[in-house]
This record gives structure tokens, sequence and C-alpha cells, in this order.
């Protein structure tokens, strides 16, 4: 302990005064000071808190305190404070207060509680500094106790674990509090604070404790976040009047689902959402939530977002509420097509809720189920997976997927296999042949939903609030819309490359985008492998392969192709242009 006497003439014995001492030009500050005194003997410490050290204001006496642990190679907290309390002589129901004392402890000051199991770092050290007030309202270092009973740090890393030596400025932790909303890792985090400051040894903050800090982000982030998301969607509306969204709530008032969308959204399922694919697969949230993501496909190809929605529970009426809120907030207008998994409270809600839309499996689903049952016959025989997939996604017609289907089962013996009997019960949910006159968009699987919910789950930390899960939404959606817009752009500009081919192709160059023109014009490509038969002059016609022996044997090589609506119409059996929207190879060799 020091053993300087303290200055008490210069001790506050009132009871108001300012709160700090305003600095007096040009005289030196105790840190100043020390460096001096260092300067000239260069021996021992250079900050030492002797009794009389003045301060203008309390923090500087915690910093200066706080510079000679680091240096011995402990750490400080604050301590105790000391009031004095005077009754108002107006008012005797009211009292002044004014700080008179303020005491740092050692970090290892207090005792360990003696129910708690895990380790600790207190053993009741008594290493502190009391600090009075002057009479001019400044800070004097009244009572210093030097001796621990604790080994000290030595080395510059293990004093920066002590907590009161992490010192991270308001502008390094909105850096901390933006790269944790976008999802990046705690290690990764600490690596580009290594960048931003030069070296990993400039950090001014461990590992340990960014985490203690991004776990305080979370709770900031987490209070009153209700309040928080109508406050995000009440701006949301002020900017977008189109911007809607609805709710369901239980008996308590609490949310049990919550949907948004916006008008780009909106515009956009006006043009393309006769096609949707919805997930429910993403769960990365504050509250484990499950996400689902309503998306479709625009005539570039490209994916768009029509609507987002949070929900507790995957039931049945739970579904129910969700399809009929998402025709609501778009019109009342139902999709003709919509491709799910296989979860059967989906199934029923759709069923019950879009009478007209027809349900279609995700293929990648039947797929995933299909390696899992039949193990080593599909993993380990390429041939019997490559013949699958065929009539999976190159048979056009029913009646090629019976035969292929009955073949297949007799060449590897499965006739009697429990799992492909039942999947074969349900063949019109996922068999490209059975959708033959059902727009599909060329989507087969939620695979554009998955991937979009990849892309979230990128920018979105795991312990995401309600108001940041909307927040980020809305980031990726911008994202697609840019996508969008680098396509318009290119087609505003016609870069699209004219080949010859006739009337038909110059036509269809107009009016196609640059991607639909490209698969069009693979498709004008392949009718070059058929020859025009005219079985009724001006109705009827047969497209016929001009090798028939080239062709799969479960394949047709002869299409009937139909002139309707007094001509300006054509139909083909095999239905490619009532599924996908562009006129197969067999259309375009007959009106060649």
């Amino acid at each position: 302990m020091q053993s300087k006497q303290v200055p008490w003439k210069k001790r506050n014995t009132k009871f108001e005064g300012a709160e700090y001492r305003d600095p007096v030009p040009g005289k030196q500050s105790a840190l100043q000071q020390a460096l001096m005194k260092f300067a000239d003997c260069r021996n021992g410490y250079v900050i030492n808190p002797i009794v009389g050290t003045e301060f203008d204001n309390c923090d500087e006496g915690y910093e200066y305190y706080n510079l000679y642990s680091w240096e011995c190679g402990f750490g400080i907290r604050w301590g105790k404070k000391r009031w004095s309390e005077k009754k108002c002589k107006n008012d005797q129901n009211r009292t002044k207060r004014y700080q008179s004392g303020q005491e740092f402890y050692c970090s290892c000051r207090g005792n360990a509680d003696p129910n708690v199991k895990t380790s600790s770092s207190k053993t009741n050290c008594k290493a502190m500094l009391r600090l009075y007030r002057t009479s001019d309202d400044g800070w004097i270092v009244g009572d210093h106790i030097s001796e621990h009973n604790h080994p000290l740090s030595e080395t510059c890393g293990e004093k920066k674990h002590w907590p009161s030596h992490h010192h991270l400025d308001k502008y390094t932790k909105d850096l901390i509090r933006m790269l944790r909303e976008n999802n990046i890792g705690i290690t990764k985090l600490y690596t580009i604070l290594g960048n931003f400051f030069g070296s990993m040894q400039n950090v001014p903050a461990t590992k340990r404790c960014l985490k203690s800090v991004c776990q305080k982000i979370n709770r900031e982030q987490a209070e009153d976040d209700i309040k928080k998301t109508l406050d995000l969607i009440r701006d949301l509306r002020k900017n977008d009047p189109g911007f809607l969204y609805s709710v369901d709530t239980d008996d308590e008032g609490r949310i049990k689902t919550l949907m948004w969308t916006n008008s780009r959204s909106r515009m956009q399922y006006e043009h393309f959402g006769d096609v949707v694919s919805f997930d429910t697969t993403f769960k990365t949230n504050l509250y484990d939530m499950p996400f689902g993501l309503f998306v479709g496909v625009n005539n570039h190809f490209q994916t768009v977002l029509f609507a987002g929605v949070l929900m507790t529970d995957e039931k049945t009426e739970s579904f129910k509420w969700v399809f009929r809120e998402f025709a609501s907030l778009m019109g009342g207008k139902e999709p003709k097509t919509i491709l799910t998994d296989q979860c059967r409270a989906m199934e029923v809600a759709i069923a019950e809720e879009w009478l007209g839309t027809v349900h279609r499996w995700c293929k990648w689903h039947v797929l995933k189920r299909v390696k899992e049952c039949l193990g080593q016959k599909y993993t380990g025989i390429k041939e019997f997976r490559d013949k699958f997939h065929m009539m999976l996604n190159e048979m056009l017609t029913i009646e090629e997927f019976e035969s292929a289907w009955d073949a297949l089962l007799k060449e590897y013996g499965l006739q009697n296999n429990a799992f492909l009997a039942q999947i074969y019960g349900t063949r019109h949910k996922w068999v490209k042949s059975y959708f033959k006159g059902v727009f599909c968009a060329r989507m087969t699987s939620t695979q554009r939903s998955e991937s979009a919910n990849y892309m979230l789950k990128n920018i979105l930390s795991p312990a995401c609030t309600l108001c940041q899960f909307i927040q980020q939404y809305l980031k990726m959606q911008y994202i697609r819309d840019e996508d969008e817009n680098y396509e318009e752009r290119r087609n505003k500009l016609n870069l699209k490359k004219l080949a010859t081919g006739g009337p038909l192709v110059v036509h269809a160059y107009k009016v196609y985008t640059l991607k639909v023109f490209a698969l069009f014009f693979e498709l004008k490509e392949q009718s070059e492998f058929y020859r025009a038969m005219e079985v009724v002059p001006g109705l009827a016609y047969v497209a016929e392969h001009y090798d028939l022996s080239r062709v799969q044997r479960w394949s047709k090589g002869r299409y009937a192709v139909q002139l309707l609506d007094s001509g300006t119409k054509f139909s083909c059996e095999c239905g490619l242009f009532d599924n996908f929207g562009l006129p197969c190879s067999h259309i375009l060799r007959v009106s060649s």
C-alpha cells in the first residue's frame, strides 16, 4: 500500500458540485507527467498511480489505472461508488446526491461461487485504487493497494485476455455488427479485423472478446423485435405503397405466420405467376421458424421472388392459410402449376385451397428417396441410374414411360420392389410425360426455391431476428432484380445474333428474349432431323424422324401434328408447347 499521505485539504466535503473539473490550458495531465518522469529516470513502470495523483474526471482515473494494470499484467473493473447525500431544504422528501468517491478493483477481486461448478478467476485479490473528489470538482488518488495474491500476466497475448484491455470503439463495433448481420462467423470476422488493423497482433480485442460482443449485439437486436419489425414494415409501406403483408396470430395474440411481398414481386407474379415453386426447408432464424419462399421464372429464365413467409409450424391448417393469403396478396390469382416437396400437409392444403392448380412434386426429392431406398442398385449401377433418369427427364409421352418402366423392372428383377411400386402409384405427380399438357415453364423441381434459400442462408446469421430476416430477404431480392435489369438492358440494345432460317426465325428473333431465342433456335435445328408428311390436307400432319433406326427403342419416331383454329394454332402429341411455351421441333418442321 502507498504510504504517502493524501492531501486531505483538497477533498470536497460539500454535498453538491460539477460532474467534472474543466481542464486548465497548459496544465499537464497525470499521464503526461508520468511519461516525462519515466523519460528522466527510465526505471520501473511508466505509469505509477501514487497517492495524490490528480485527474479532471473519473474516466481519466480509470484509464490511467488501466494503463498501469496493462504494464503490470492484470485487469481492472469499476468498483464501489461513494455518495454524499443531503435532504433538500424546500422538500425534505428529496435528497441531493453528489459522487464523492470511486474505487477500481483488480478483476480477481471477490470469491468464486461454490455452487457454480465452472472454473473462476476470482481469488479475493485486494489490489485496488480509490479516488476522492477535490474541492475544485476534480479527482485525486486517496489509496492504492498494489499487492496481488495471484500470478500476473507476462506476455501481451496473455494481457489481452483481461476484459479491461479490450478496446473496441464505436466504429469497430458497428463493423462487427454489420459483418454478423451478413452471417460472417467469429473466426472469419477476427481475421477481417486483422486485415482492417494491419495485423492480428494489432486487433484491440481477442476472439473470445468478439464472441461476447456478438452475443451482446444479438441480445440488443432481439429486444422489441416485434416492434422493430412492425416499424420496418411501416417504413417499407411508406416507401412502396405496393408492399403488402399478412399476419396470422394465435389465441394469445402471438404471431403464428407472417407473409410479405412488394410491388415489384406482385408485378412479376402478374406476368410470370403461372408456375410457382414453394419450399419450406430453410429454418435459420432466432425462433427456428420454417421459412417458405414462393418463386417463379421470368422471360429470361431467371428466378424471381414472389413472396416470403415465416411459419411456426408446418401443419395443414397453416399451409391452407399460407396459400389462401398468397393468392389474396396477388390479387386473387392462383397459379396453374405448383412444385413442392412430398409434404403430405402441403398436398392436402393445395388440394383444398387451389382447386384448379396442378400439384407437381420436385423430381430431386423423388430421386433422393430413390437413392435412399434402392441403395447400391441406384448408386452402384450406372446403366440403371442413366435409364431411370432418362425415363424421368426425356420421355415425352405416357406410352414411352410405361413401356420403359416395365422394361427396366424386368431387366433388373425389381417387379416386386415395394418402394418402386409405391412411387409408381404417384407417377402422375413427378413423371414428365404426365405433365404433357400442363404449363411448367421448364421447371421440374424446387431447385430455384432451394437456390434462393441457399443464397439467403449465406447472408443470414443463425440468430437473426424477424426484422433482420425481412431486411436480408429484401437485399437478396435486390440482387435478383439487378440480374433481371441487366438482361433487360441487353435485350433493349438488341445484342441477339440473328441466324438465318427464314421468316419464322426472323419473327422469333423480334419477339423472344435472348435466352428464349437461343432455346427456340436449338429446337429449330432439331427440326431438321424430321420430315413432314401431310395426312389430312390443311389439318393433320406427321413429323417423322429421317432415320428411325437411330431413335431410342423406347422413343417415338413419329409425332402427329394438328392444325387448329382455322390454321392459327398447332398442336403436337409430344405436348412440349403446352408444357414449355415454345413450339416443338415437330411443329417447326411442319410449319416450315
